[in-house]
This record gives structure tokens, sequence and C-alpha cells, in this order.
């Protein structure tokens, strides 16, 4: 274990025996760091934060801080991250409010310098999320979605599987999956084909999503007359089709484009 003579760790914290702390971080109780992490200077672990295995946390990142939440009273949650997991400079991860509750990090993903995600978010595996992002409380990221810089996600929102949202965005309403999401306030501008391509969905999945997005998006149909319009001439959807059909189906039903809307 390499530790800087510098870092202050707490003796209630849990590192594997290989973890490496850089100078002038501060590691709290309650925290358990696996094996293969990095923890660089002055980085700051907060109680009840789980980092899962080879993660790399950077200069200045603070995870696991106090929800900014008026219903938190200190009561007991967590951030939890998967493995593989790049979180860059200055980032910072709040833990979930409420009693056991917990914000959510997936996979391999990268959260680059000074990104934000509030309390209870949820994000998936292999999700790219660029600098100076900010994802407000309960935001859910589904696997393989790109957030360009200096997007703001409102409380709330999901973002599809595979979608990418363009640098400087303001996400007010869900982002469908496998679409590129854009604007102020951002609205579907196309399908994700090259990421589509990039991730091995076929040539005959990618046709049918462009058939449905300018159903759902370029015609004066309303989703629930789109949806039935899409499956008149979709008799065999596919998986991608059939999610892309079934997280339209949630914002239909949800509030102000919000399907986890309360």
């Amino acid at each position: 274990m390499a530790i800087h003579s510098t870092a202050v760790i707490d003796p209630g914290a849990d590192l594997a025996p290989d973890v490496e702390v850089g100078a002038y971080a501060v590691i709290e109780k309650n925290v358990q760091v696996s094996e293969g992490c990095q923890v660089g200077p002055f980085a700051v672990l907060r109680e009840y934060t789980i980092l899962g295995p080879r993660c790399t946390v950077d200069a200045g990142a603070v995870l696991g801080g106090l929800p900014q939440d008026a219903k938190f009273k200190g009561e007991r949650s967590y951030l939890r991250l998967g493995a593989d997991n790049q979180v860059r400079e200055f980032v910072t991860l709040h833990r979930a409010s409420g009693e056991e509750a917990s914000t959510v990090i997936g996979d391999s993903c990268m959260i680059m310098a000074y990104a934000h995600a509030g309390h209870n978010c949820t994000i998936g595996d292999e999700v790219l999320i660029a600098n100076s992002v900010a994802l407000s409380g309960h935001c859910t990221i589904e696997d393989y979605v790109t957030i360009g810089g200096l997007a703001a996600l409102h409380q709330y929102t999901s973002v599809g599987t595979m979608a990418m949202i363009g640098g400087l965005s303001r996400i007010v309403r869900d982002c469908p999956p496998y679409m590129i999401v854009e604007g102020n306030p951002a609205k579907p501008r196309g399908v994700n084909l090259r990421g589509l391509m990039r991730r091995g969905v076929s040539e005959a999945a990618r046709d049918s999503l462009r058939r449905a997005y300018r159903m759902l998006f370029r015609s004066r149909h309303n989703i629930s007359d789109a949806i039935a319009q899409i499956l008149a001439q979709e008799p065999d959807p596919g998986p991608e089709l059939l999610h892309l059909i079934e997280f339209m189906r949630g914002m239909d039903q949800g509030s102000r484009g919000r399907q986890r809307n309360p």
C-alpha cells in the first residue's frame, strides 16, 4: 500500500492492501476502497463511499458529499461505484438522501473534470460524462450514454441507452435511447448512428430506429398514436425498437416529460 505521509485516513476506513493514496487526500470512516484503486492528491472520500476495484479518483475530487436536499436529516446513505471507473479532477459525487438509499455509478465510466452528480442518481455502465456536466438529484443514466460538456440535467430526468447529449444542452425532459439530443431546451435531432455502429447494433435495427424517429419526432402524431403506427409498420420489432417504445410510453405516462417525476 503506497500512502503519502500527508494523507489523512480514518482508522475506520477499509482499504485494500494495494490501494494508492496521494498527498493530502482525506478518507473518512466507513469508506471502502477495493483493490487496485488510486486516490489522487487532495481528493476526499466522505463517509459511506464505496469504491469497486481499479477505480481512479483524481486530484481534488470529492466523493460521498452530503446530499444537497432539504429533506436530508443525516440518515445513513451511500455512494457506490462499480469497477474500473475514472473520476477526474474536482468532480463531486454526492451520496443519497433517504435511509439506506444509494447514489450508484456502474462500471467503466469516465466522469471528466468538474462534473457533478447529485443525490440518488443512478448511472449505468460505460457512461462518458464530459467536463462540467451537472446532474441534478434522482437522474437516471442508462448504459453507454455520452453527455457533452456543460450540459445540465433537471432532477428526475432519464437518459436512455446509447443516447448522446450535445454540449451546453439544457435537459428538462427525458432523452430517448439511441438518439442524439441537443439544444436549449434540448430535443431529439436524429439517431445516434455512429454510436449504434460502435456498439454492434445491426443495420436492420438501425433502420427501424430511423423510421421510428421520423414517426415519433418528425410527424404530427402524439406519442401513443406514433407508437401505434410504428408497431403497425414493424410486425417483428427488435429489442432496440421495443426499448425505445417502452421508454417513450414511460415519458408519455409521466409528468412534464419525465417518467420518474413524482
